[in-house]
């Protein structure tokens, strides 16, 4: 741990907006090719951001959260999002096979190891491959802490989050007819699968812009305005469902608590917004407890968005102390 006084030295800006200097297609599967990028420094410290959703993409502001001149930034959109094809498509789309993903796209661009930054379900991904390949991870920046388990689903799809957002809730529980109402999670699974386009655009609008609308401490127009964009939220809606529907793929409800063992010797760093609503502070307590090794940095004037100023800040400066600490280490 650093002291008090050098911590108040790490940068906290995001830095500036910055373009990829390589950017392609990788083919993993017959089914599914992802897009990645490459910005920053091409001889720095490679570290992979891990987006959220899932099915939610990548976007430029990621990049900013990395000192350009230290870090190598890979960015990449996961199966079925962003631009990567098939587009929203379900089939060989798991867990397991985003971590599969992962370590193809290291191998690919001969990564020996990196630094893995991840939000909401970019922080369940980014244990999930930790804790399958701890040995290429030089540090951990995880933010909105997401385990995945049926209480935290059950909180935000089945009515708990409505006590706080009863007016962005209800048109969301409208959509569907009062006698399919036991589990909302499964009733909009049927219609995101569903065959008539338009009922898949409907209910994608409808569950995208749940989220939307909650992210925020204070409410983001900009960010809500996605939920009218049927191409964002067609995969959003339909990933993020197709995973929650099989229980994230875990062979259990506390898979990611219970591994937490493998990845303790990895520096980490928990970022969470004490009043999140999609990703309550439960679950990075629950972390915290398991993984009391981490640094825990809760932010009292935060939801759950990475882009409110208060976790910004926290992100930044977690990459700025892996940063001084891989400078230490270097040969």
């Amino acid at each position: 741990m650093e002291s008090g006084k050098e911590i108040q030295e790490l940068n906290r800006n995001l830095y500036p907006a910055i373009e990829p200097y390589s950017t392609g297609f990788l083919k993993v599967s017959d089914v599914h090719t992802i897009y990645w990028e490459q910005s920053g420094n091409p001889n720095g410290h490679p570290v992979v951001f891990l987006h959220g959703g899932p099915g939610g993409g990548t976007s430029q502001s990621n990049r900013r959260f990395f000192d350009p001149e230290f870090y190598r930034i890979i960015l990449f959109d996961q199966r079925g999002a962003g631009k990567s094809t098939p587009h929203a498509c379900l089939e060989e789309n798991t867990t397991w096979d985003l971590i599969d993903d992962i370590e193809k796209l290291r191998e690919h661009l001969e990564i020996p190891e990196w630094q893995v930054f991840g939000g909401s379900w970019g922080s369940t991904l980014a244990l999930a491959y930790s804790q399958s390949h701890p040995d290429k991870v030089t540090g951990l920046v995880l933010r909105g802490i997401f385990l995945l388990r049926k209480k935290e689903i059950d909180w935000f799809y089945e009515g708990g989050a409505a006590a706080i957002y009863p007016d962005a809730w209800e048109p969301f529980r409208d959509l569907i007819p009062d006698n399919e109402g036991e589990s909302f999670v499964s009733a909009y699974h049927k219609r995101l699968n569903a065959d008539d386009l338009e009922t898949q655009y409907a209910a994608a609008r409808a569950w995208t812009k749940w989220e939307m609308m909650t992210a925020h401490l204070l409410q983001n127009e900009e960010n809500i305005k996605k939920g009218d964009d049927d191409d964002f939220s067609l995969a959003f809606a339909r990933i993020e469902n197709h995973y929650f529907v099989n229980k994230g793929f875990f062979p259990s409800d506390s898979f990611l608590l219970d591994n937490v063992d493998k990845i303790k010797h990895i520096n980490t760093t928990i970022v969470q917004g004490r009043y999140d609503v999609c990703c309550p502070m439960m679950s990075a307590w629950d972390l915290h407890k398991a993984f009391p090794e981490a640094d825990f940095k809760v932010v009292s004037d935060a939801g759950h968005s990475a882009n409110e100023p208060g976790i910004a800040a926290e992100l930044v400066a977690a990459n700025e102390k892996l940063k001084i600490l891989a400078k230490k280490n270097e040969p």
